[in-house]
């Protein structure tokens, strides 16, 4: 059974849908700046990639009504997804089973903190309303009634794989007939818990974030959220993106935190993504690292890499750079970015590089290239707890 992506949309700090995001990278043009969207006592130290509007704007780019509560990222997570299924024509296709998997780490944390802020001034004080939509369930349900995705509804929350993950649950519903289509991705808003929480971890970078590079000292926090359509590939399927060819994911526990520097479990969830798609290594023309810019990521990756792509090592860069790190919704942005690689030949550029990590030398794409022959691009999403997966895509 060939799966394939119908539809994609996209939300991050350098733009509203696939246009913008696609004119952003020729650009080069990186979403970060500085804290706008609450009080913090790193709001001059750490440069965030923020999607450039409130949370009013959003609900009316939306439609949606002024007085009822959203937690920012079921506002994020709605534009990207109501992109994803209107791209794939679902409204206009009568009959399917639709459903809807969303892989998130933060849900309703920006409503709840403002609740306990009040609630912790005046134990009477506070909009319990606020509280009820913490649950990370609670905006994947609300985005699924509204795109009408209720055929089946999952909820996944593996720390930065949690994107991919979604993908991979979503295909294997199709596989087994348990839907006929499916919205699966991933949908992160910026909140003080997620921001405070990399600042203890000592691994936040208070310039640029320098993937891949020797000089590289940390991440850049980002939100946005990143949706694809996936479905059987048929007769009555539209124009398709490319295929979802193999996936993979590995559970490595080396350490909550980090990989291991060998990077045993991204060099397993690539070589079995590869395996399970029947391809070899020689097969893949572009690797979307996840390239978060820490010491041990890019370390661990370019490992896993350099090993896995002995014979010949495929063109590579990381995003991140551009729309910073956005957590679970990582592999869902990365997952739209791969599909339009393929879709129209694109090589995306890491920003900030200036020299190759010592250990491992790989040099990645610093220009913004089309006109590519991109085949096969492999997604990478590696989580804490090495929680890691990759997603493989084809051309149809």
């Amino acid at each position: 059974m060939e799966i394939i992506v119908s539809g994609v949309g996209i939300v991050s700090g350098i733009g509203f849908g696939a246009a913008e995001t696609l004119a952003a990278m020729a650009g080069r043009r990186a979403g970060l700046g500085g804290l706008t969207l609450f009080d913090s006592v790193y709001r001059d130290v750490f440069p965030v990639a923020e999607v450039k509007a409130g949370n009013r704007v959003l609900k009316q780019r939306l439609g949606l009504p002024e007085g009822k509560t959203f937690s920012r990222t079921a506002l994020l997570g709605l534009l990207a997804a109501v992109e994803a299924v209107d791209d794939a024509r679902l409204p206009l296709r009568k009959g399917l089973r639709v459903g809807f998997v969303s892989g998130t780490t933060v849900g309703g944390m920006d409503r709840s903190e403002g609740f306990y802020g009040s609630f912790l001034l005046h134990p009477g004080g506070g909009r319990l309303r606020d509280v009820a939509v913490h649950d990370c369930a609670d905006s994947t349900e609300e985005m699924a009634v509204r795109i009408g995705a209720t055929g089946y509804m999952a909820t996944v929350s593996t720390a930065c794989s949690s994107g991919a993950n979604a993908i991979i649950l979503g295909a294997r519903l199709i596989r087994h007939n348990v839907v006929d289509c499916v919205v699966a991705g991933g949908v992160d808003a910026l909140c003080k818990f997620t921001l405070n929480g990399f600042a203890s971890l000592k691994i936040l970078d208070d310039a640029p974030c320098r993937p891949l590079d020797e000089s590289r000292a940390g991440l850049n926090l980002g939100e946005g959220a990143g949706y694809v359509v996936l479905e059987r590939k048929s007769a009555d399927s539209p124009g398709a993106y490319c295929r979802l060819a193999g996936y993979a994911n590995v559970c490595e526990a080396f350490h909550q935190t980090a990989s291991s520097p060998e990077g045993h479990g991204p060099y397993e969830a690539m070589r079995q993504a590869l395996a399970s798609a029947g391809m070899v290594a020689e097969a893949v023309d572009y690797i979307n690292f996840h390239g978060t810019g820490t010491r041990n990521n890019d370390l661990a990756e370019g490992n896993a890499v350099k090993r896995l792509f002995a014979k010949r090592v495929p063109f590579l860069s990381s995003t991140k750079a551009f729309t910073g790190h956005t957590l679970g919704a990582a592999g869902g942005i990365e997952a739209v970015l791969s599909a339009l690689a393929i879709k129209y030949g694109l090589l995306y550029p890491n920003l900030n590089y200036t020299r190759p990590v010592a250990e491992h030398g790989l040099p990645p794409v610093t220009g913004f290239r089309q006109g590519v022959e991109i085949n096969t691009v492999l997604s990478n999403s590696f989580g804490f707890g090495g929680n890691d997966s990759s997603l493989l895509f084809s051309k149809v």
